[in-house]
């Protein structure tokens, strides 16, 4: 039985009521105002014991003995679950903006997600959020190799979809222009077309007696023995992987008021590696995913919600939504959110 089966007609009335009060106004919410505001046919005194029951069953709390009730983790659960029916169409101006800011799909994927995501950010009031394509199964279109100094090189690789990786490559001494052209003519030959996990593991087959000239076949040993590394997905994607929206819009509300909450908030955006992590898992969700404070397994999520969708750019699936408090207008939330991944399927190749 699920957690909206288990309470009366009653119960989800008053639940409800009680989430869309404390969501819109950030106060807890009292029998009078929820009998004023949404004429639920009853007294006050038969709301506050529907209160009182829906408190006992975990869905609410109050802060202080004579204030109104606060919505649980469980209660927003339910909500999300069980209490919201059709999703709220996204409003003509709110969708207009949208495919105004994305309209340009000739831009690089890393220019039109920032743009998503700031722009989602902005019409959600919560921190907008994108991950680039997951690269594992993506294919190499080209790549080139730029010398940075006589002991690096910088590998650019150009997947299919638009993407672009950069990897640094160490080498042992100077290596001659003639030897660099003829490594990254024999990489394109050999390795184009194939998807980064292919390449890793048959690159030694694929470049086995390619090459005569002995400074280019040490050359490229390098791409043979380092595969695993240089053809990582996760190396290649590489920090800027993870793009934000303003985290502004977020210290503006009521929940950040208290300086840990601020200071928490400030962690995640300035070393945002355990927000990779969380949307990097989310990848193969369809529809929209939507997890809540205490249902993060990481402590640090514990004060948030976290709402994505999966885009699809071709083949390859990536990830766009918001963080934000657990006080959220999760109906708008989830209509921005899956109608800005639906946009960027559109809009990417």
């Amino acid at each position: 039985m699920s957690r909206v089966e288990q309470l009366s007609k009653r119960e989800r009335r008053v639940l409800e009521a009680v989430i869309q009060t404390y969501v819109q106004t950030a106060e807890p919410a009292g029998s009078r105002t929820l009998s004023r505001r949404f004429g639920l046919g009853v007294s006050p005194a038969t709301i506050r014991n529907t209160m009182s029951d829906l408190e006992e069953k975990g869905f609410l709390f109050h802060r202080h003995t004579s204030a109104g009730r606060v919505p649980t983790n469980k209660a927003y659960r339910a909500y999300v679950d069980g209490l919201i029916g059709s999703p709220v169409p996204v409003a003509s101006l709110e969708r207009d903006r949208l495919a105004e800011v994305l309209a340009d799909s000739a831009s690089p994927i890393e220019t039109i997600l920032r743009r998503a995501a700031q722009s989602l950010g902005v019409l959600t009031q919560e921190l907008g959020v994108a991950m680039g394509p997951k690269l594992a199964t993506s294919v190499l279109h080209s790549l080139d190799l730029v010398r940075i100094s006589d002991e690096r090189l910088l590998m650019v690789l150009a997947l299919e979809g638009g993407a672009v990786r950069t990897v640094f490559v160490e080498v042992a001494g100077s290596i001659a222009e003639s030897a660099l052209a003829e490594v990254t003519k024999v990489l394109n030959e050999r390795l184009a077309g194939l998807t980064l996990e292919e390449i890793r593991t048959n690159v030694g087959r694929r470049l086995r007696d390619s090459i005569s000239v002995a400074k280019a076949r040490e050359l490229l040993n390098i791409f043979v023995q380092e595969a695993e590394v240089l053809f990582d997905e996760k190396i290649a994607v590489g920090e800027e992987h993870l793009l934000l929206g303003q985290a502004s819009v977020l210290a503006e509300q009521p929940e950040f008021a208290a300086p840990d909450r601020m200071r928490r908030l400030i962690e995640l955006t300035e070393r945002p590696q355990a927000l990779a992590d969380v949307l990097r898992k989310r990848g193969d969700v369809s529809g929209v995913s939507i997890t809540i404070g205490t249902e993060h397994t990481d402590e640090r999520f514990r004060d948030f919600t976290v709402v994505t969708a999966s885009y699809h750019a071709g083949s390859l699936t990536g990830i766009i939504g918001v963080i934000g408090p657990t006080r959220m207008p999760y109906e708008k939330v989830i209509s921005l959110v899956n109608h800005t991944s639906q946009l960027l399927s559109e809009l990417l190749p």
